[in-house]
Parts: structure tokens; C-alpha cells; sequence
């Protein structure tokens, strides 16, 4: 069996809202043009965000695209969007004001996707309507474009489709179970298929993980983590503690999160204190993986503190796993 660490083992929804947004805008904008900047921008964001659709995109509903017209005037006018900002397009303008509606933060996503300056106000619309097909609900968007903001300006039938294909194909997900995961980790839809997607998850299987729902469900953060360059290396660090690969191996599969892990921030100063500090042996952390999911602040330091001090002895996993009060009591009664 090759070491398992090796690298050579990867092989236009014209009725929801959104789309009225033009013609919402520019009547809220003229309507609000004599309010006062801080009234406007609140009455305005009511106007436009108070009957939110929950319900998946259709392409039954409707097949022409409502096109509104744009009136310079009242949008350069509104509060939102003061003098100073003359030199901003005013497609550039609405833009912003479009994904502020949609309740995204617009200065970061466009600071994490400089092409979102470039990008159509229609191409927006369609990847909106490709992901309503999907089973995306509106109400899912912030959470969506707010996390991924390359998401916006992929391309629909090399970036996006694939991706859902995928989740079908290869992860078995049935399609009304795709918002599910797409939530779980918003992440997936900006992730190459061929270079990130399937190599992951066939480095995964090959590790253990044979339970493909959750690692759809629970654990696809792994599946947008680069084999090489991260997955690898943390397997490779806990070798070096001492740990075989058959035991390390176990310890992911029965911790997934181990995987997620920071090499610098976690692993390292967590087993320092395990076998410094607490004197403790290499056993428990073999029994007990889930040791580096806990604070080492909040957590570990106190607890094993107090262990000490009240002179008890107490298994890892109930010095961690107990609640606060179960924890008081179990010093209480001298570790049971």
C-alpha cells in the first residue's frame, strides 16, 4: 500500500425580487430624494427588503427579462450617494447599493474580488437565477456572496455548473439537498472540480472517509482544503510526534476536524502543554483526538490548573468533556 501521505494518490427569474430591483431603486430613490440622508437610506432599505421571497427559483415563472429604465438624476441624488462620489459610474453605483440591499457588505466583497468592478449588473442577475434553480433561497445570499465573493463573477457553465454536478455525481447529494450543503461550506461553488474538488475528495477516501453524506453534510470544509499544501502536511506533523500512520489515520477519521486544524496555532503549542506542562502521555491523545479541538486558554490551562491544585487525576477526555458543573463537581468529590 503506497504511504498514505503521498501525493501520488490524488487522481432570469423575472418575479422574484431581485429583479424588480431597478425599478424599486429608482421609485424609492425619488420618493426619498427630500428625506434626510440617515431616513432615506433607512426607508430605503425597508422598501426594498420588506417581502422577501423564500421560495427556490422557478424557470417556469416567467420568460422575458424586465429591463428598467435608469434616470441619472435620481440616483445621483440619493443620500446614500453624496457629491462626493461623482467620479463612480453610475452602474458602479448601483451595483453597490444593489448588493447592500441584498444585505452584502459591498466595500468587502469588491476588496476580495476586484473583477466585481467590472462585472455587469445582468451577469450578477443570471448567476443569482442559476443559483434560485439550484434550491438557493434569497435569505441564503449574504451568507453566499458574503463569504465567497468570487462566487459573483464565475462563470456559470465552467465554474459553477460543474460544481453542482459534482455535489450530484460524485458526493450523491439529491437536488433538493444542494442548498444544504452549498451553506454548509459557500466555499465549494468557488473551487475547481478537477483541481481542487475531486482530487480532495479522492485523497479523503483513499485516507478512510468512505461516508460520503457527511462529508457533503458535516465535513466539506475538507474537500476545499489543497491536498498538498494542507491536508498533507498536518498528517505529516503528527508523525512526528511519534504517532504511526495507522494510528494517525484512526484519529482523523474519528476527528475529522483534526484536518482543519493550524500546525502553528494548534497542534503544536496544544501538544507542548499536553506533554510538558500536564506530563501527560502520547496514549491519551490517541484515545482522546478531540483534545486539540479545546481552547488552550479557555480551556485546557484552567482546568488542568485546578486538576493540579486540588490534587486530583482525572482522564483527558473527562477533564475536557465535562460541563462547568459537572466539572466543579467531579473536584469536589476528588475525581470520583
Amino acid at each position: 500500500m503506497p504511504q498514505w501521505y503521498d501525493i501520488s494518490m490524488v487522481a432570469h427569474p423575472l418575479s422574484h425580487p431581485f429583479f424588480c430591483l431597478s425599478l424599486s431603486l429608482y421609485a424609492s430613490l425619488s420618493s426619498l430624494s427630500a428625506m434626510p440622508p440617515a431616513a432615506g437610506a433607512v426607508a430605503l432599505h425597508s422598501s426594498l427588503c420588506s417581502t422577501p421571497s423564500e421560495k427556490p427559483y422557478s424557470p417556469l415563472r416567467s420568460n422575458h427579462l424586465l429591463v428598467a429604465p435608469k434616470p441619472k438624476s435620481l440616483l445621483q441624488n440619493h443620500p446614500l450617494y453624496p457629491p462626493t462620489h461623482a467620479k463612480l459610474s453610475l452602474e458602479f453605483k448601483e451595483k453597490i447599493l444593489c448588493l447592500e440591499v441584498m444585505g452584502i457588505d459591498a466595500g468587502k466583497a469588491i476588496s476580495q474580488n476586484p473583477d466585481l468592478r467590472t462585472a455587469t449588473m445582468e451577469s450578477i442577475q443570471s448567476i443569482i437565477t442559476f443559483l434560485f434553480s439550484n434550491g438557493i433561497l434569497e435569505k441564503d445570499l449574504p451568507r453566499i456572496f458574503g463569504m465567497c465573493p468570487k462566487i459573483l463573477t464565475a462563470d456559470i457553465k465552467t465554474d459553477l455548473s460543474p460544481v453542482f454536478d459534482f455535489i450530484l455525481n460524485e458526493l450523491k447529494v439529491p437536488e433538493h439537498s444542494f442548498r444544504r450543503v452549498v451553506n454548509k461550506c459557500p466555499r465549494l461553488l468557488a473551487s475547481s472540480v478537477k483541481d481542487q474538488l475531486r482530487p480532495a475528495l479522492v485523497y479523503l477516501r483513499r485516507l478512510g472517509f468512505k461516508d460520503l453524506g457527511a462529508l457533503a453534510y458535516q465535513d466539506s470544509v475538507l474537500l476545499v482544503s489543497n491536498v498538498e499544501h494542507t491536508l498533507i502536511p498536518k498528517l505529516r506533523f503528527l508523525e512526528t510526534l511519534g504517532l504511526s500512520k495507522d494510528e494517525i489515520r484512526s484519529m482523523v477519521l474519528r476527528c475529522p476536524a483534526l484536518l482543519t486544524f493550524s500546525i502553528e496555532n494548534n497542534f503544536q503549542p496544544k501538544y507542548e502543554y499536553l506533554a510538558g506542562e500536564m506530563g501527560r502521555k502520547l496514549e491519551e491523545l490517541k484515545e482522546f483526538p478531540q483534545y486539540f479541538a479545546f481552547s488552550l486558554e479557555n480551556r485546557i490551562k484552567p482546568r488542568h490548573m485546578e486538576v493540579v491544585q486540588s490534587g486530583i487525576t482525572l482522564p483527558l477526555s473527562v477533564m475536557l468533556k465535562s460541563n462547568d458543573e459537572e466539572f466543579r463537581e467531579l473536584v469536589k468529590q476528588g475525581g470520583g
